[in-house]
């Protein structure tokens, strides 16, 4: 009796892993950027914390003109909930913010 109790165990045990794991992977990563500075955005990247290069350029041929704001999902299908992001903008400056936790937040802004 007791060998099929922790047998049971330890099925339900597996099973709540496998759940919490799986809500881990469907976590919400979408965000909305926001550009506050006083500058056009010509290029945003967003790179997992786990990379040291860049992905490519999200905005492509947009522009994200001054307090303009765009949705994103940001995920590279890694699991990684921490990246770093990049703005590059129309005066040749850029910004980089490390470590940002795209799990938790759900809006980000640029400023000068």
């Amino acid at each position: 009796m007791s060998r099929l109790l922790s047998t049971t165990s330890l099925l339900v045990a597996v099973a709540a892993l496998s759940l919490c794991a799986g809500a881990a992977l469907a976590l919400d990563r979408t965000v909305t950027v926001t550009n506050n500075s006083s500058t056009p955005m010509i290029e945003f990247y967003a790179s997992n914390t786990g990379t040291s290069e860049w992905e490519e350029d999200i905005l492509g041929v947009d522009v994200l003109e001054v307090g303009q704001a765009f949705d994103v999902t940001i995920d590279d299908g890694s699991g990684y909930c921490k990246f770093d992001f990049k703005a590059t903008f129309s005066d040749g400056a850029s910004a980089v913010k490390q470590g940002v936790n795209v799990c938790e937040i759900s809006d980000f802004s640029f400023t000068d």
